[in-house]
């Protein structure tokens, strides 16, 4: 049985979504300064770490600075977290990059087991917790093609979905996520999955 932290761990190798609104508002990413004149989608000069709240479903996470992580989980915990979140990371978007894939940023979760041990936990690099663009068409100051789930939320901010009430999904944009998550499975694997 494992105690689930409740921080969201974000690494980000390059500047986009929420970080992006953030740094073109005041020029920081979770309240931590990034060097002037960065443009959309461009790669950030280190990878960060920059973590968030866990929100109830429905509820937006909120993105904080690293010292708010460890007020909530301990200094030596967060030190930690950073550092195996951002291993992972770099480790993953080397691999993907080889294979034609950015792994611009990801989302990891972590608990820990009864003798105290850092555990990930829940889903890993996948297009639901990672944003997945090809290099072939990557572009920095636009937002980039992907495969990942950013063509869902693009189809439910034009319907002005209210992240609340139940919808039903055309079958096209079913269709269209699952062809994208497959393109970025065969990518990375070069075998196609195997859907029962």
């Amino acid at each position: 049985k494992v105690e689930v932290l409740p921080i969201e761990a974000i690494v980000r190798g390059y500047i986009t979504g929420s970080g992006w609104k953030e740094y073109e508002k005041q020029g920081t990413v979770c309240d931590m300064a990034l060097p002037e004149g960065l443009r959309e989608s461009q790669k950030l000069p280190r990878v960060l770490f920059t973590p968030s709240t866990k929100a109830e479903y429905g509820d937006h996470d909120e993105n904080i600075h690293p010292d708010k992580c460890a007020e909530i989980i301990g200094e030596e915990r967060a030190k930690e977290m950073a550092r195996v979140a951002e291993e992972l990371y770099s480790k993953a978007a080397e691999y993907a990059l080889g294979k034609g894939i950015i792994i611009a940023d990801t989302k990891f979760e972590f608990g820990v087991d009864k003798q105290g041990n850092l555990m990930l936990i829940d889903e890993v690099l996948t297009p639901d917790s990672s944003r997945f663009w090809p290099t072939a068409s990557y572009k920095v100051g636009r937002g980039q093609e992907s495969y990942d789930k950013q063509y869902l939320r693009d189809y439910l901010t034009s319907i002005d979905f209210d992240m609340h009430t139940p919808i039903d999904l055309p079958p096209t944009v079913l269709d269209n996520t699952l062809k994208k998550y497959i393109e970025a499975y065969v990518k990375l694997t070069g075998n196609r999955p195997e859907l029962g």
